[in-house]
């Protein structure tokens, strides 16, 4: 029996990391970098890399309009304006998400309602029906480690109450459920392309409507001048903000741009080698006490931006998830993480007391949340580890690494006990 690391025996892994980088670099990616820096780094328009990234955007999801953002925050944001919410209006958002899907929120003066979460780690459709009120005015579903939530369901409660139904794509490129892609199911959807999302320009981010209105909203919120005035017909009551638009910028830069679009000709084959590494994980993981690998619905295909796994102490003999993770972390599996930032909002200062950030908010808009106030939501966070998906074939025997290393702390769990 070879003794674990943490209590001084020999690391499965030597080697440092980092184990997992996102996005895959080609020569095709620097080549469409150095091509963009001949051509513009900086485009006031929907022309060039931008109007070709918004047109391949709308052509793989199948929507009518796309918009570029400087990052997924600000396409949230964007979303939310878009979407007429207003101070004082409630909007109905995941409590275990993380803090982007609803801080946009205090700055338009709503109320974030924090819904529980399902046993998924995704909002529960029966909480957030509880929740609606006589001013809610939209509903906010994520799409947790690109596991789609229940939106269809959550589609047709919004449409029961006269709600707009808002997704937060941003772990989801790509994610579907019975073979419509995720992004589409709601009014509007945003999604983050940060460094490690499944679709990735470094940073940046974009959103997705059918409705015209909208669109013209979501310009007019983070597009001023250019864009607005040749994009927002004339007639259009908004057309005479269109130069000053809400005073914003968030526009994302060119050279993020070729970055995604080359991207996003991979992004299928990067999901389908993620969805078969995840496979493997799981079929693997499935056979051994401690960990419960994620349940995935018939018809739902995720995109896996991460594989989150459940932690059972009760199965280890009650062995604690810190010294559990501390053992893994041992065995140099440093990809192994535990969730932080990504976390039930109602335990963040933020969502308990803004006042010191947001003068006023608290008693004007009833934002004063408390740890256990969403007990699956909680119970679900504590309890989770998450791997990064691989997607390659050449990255198996790294892969086998990793459930070796998992094995050997399972195996010797009762070292740690005590």
């Amino acid at each position: 029996m070879k003794a674990l690391a943490v209590n001084g025996g020999t690391p499965v892994i030597t080697e440092p990391g980092p184990h997992f980088t996102w996005p895959p670099i080609t020569s095709n990616t620097t080549k469409a970098v150095l091509d963009q820096l001949e051509t513009s780094v900086s485009i006031y328009d929907r022309s060039g890399v931008i109007a070709e990234l918004e047109d391949a955007l709308k052509d793989y999801f199948g929507v009518r309009h796309a918009v570029l953002t400087s990052s997924g925050t600000a396409a949230i944001h964007s979303a939310y304006a878009a979407a007429y919410v207003e101070p004082g209006d409630e909007v109905i958002v995941p409590a275990y998400t993380f803090l982007a899907t609803a801080t946009p929120l205090l700055h338009l003066g709503a109320i974030p309602v924090l819904a529980d979460s399902d046993e998924t780690g995704n909002v529960s459709v029966a909480d957030v029906e509880e929740r609606i009120t006589d001013i809610t005015t939209a509903i906010m579903a994520t799409h947790l480690w690109g596991l789609p939530a229940v939106v269809d369901q959550l589609r047709q409660l919004a449409d029961e109450h006269d709600l707009l139904l808002l997704e937060d794509a941003s772990h989801a490129h790509g994610a579907t459920v019975a073979d419509r892609k995720v992004g589409t199911f709601g009014h509007i959807a945003a999604f983050s392309m940060n460094g490690p999302k499944p679709l990735s320009a470094g940073e940046g981010g974009f959103a997705l409507t059918d409705d015209d209105e909208l669109f013209y909203r979501l310009l007019l919120h983070g597009h001023y001048n250019k864009r607005c005035r040749n994009e927002i017909p004339t007639q259009h009551l908004a057309h005479r903000y269109a130069v000053t638009g809400t005073g914003l910028k968030f526009r994302i830069h060119p050279l993020a741009a070729s970055i995604a679009l080359d991207q996003l000709a991979n992004l299928d084959e990067y999901l389908t080698g993620r969805q078969r590494i995840a496979d493997y994980l799981c079929r693997a993981l499935a056979q051994l006490p401690g960990l419960a690998v994620p349940a995935v619905p018939a018809q739902v295909g995720p995109a896996w931006y991460g594989l989150p796994l459940t932690y059972v102490p009760d199965e280890l003999g009650g062995l604690s998830i810190e010294r559990f993770h501390q053992a893994l972390l041992a065995e140099g599996l440093g990809e192994i993480d535990r969730p932080g930032s990504t976390c039930p909002l109602n335990l963040l200062p933020l969502f308990q007391d803004p006042d010191p950030m947001l003068p006023g908010y608290r008693h004007a808009n009833r934002v004063a949340y408390r740890p256990g106030q969403f007990p699956v939501a909680e119970q679900v966070w504590r309890h989770t580890l998450k791997l990064p998906v691989w997607h390659r074939e050449e990255d198996l025997p790294l892969v086998d690494r990793y459930l070796e290393g998992i094995r050997k702390v399972i195996d010797n769990h009762e070292e740690l006990l005590g």
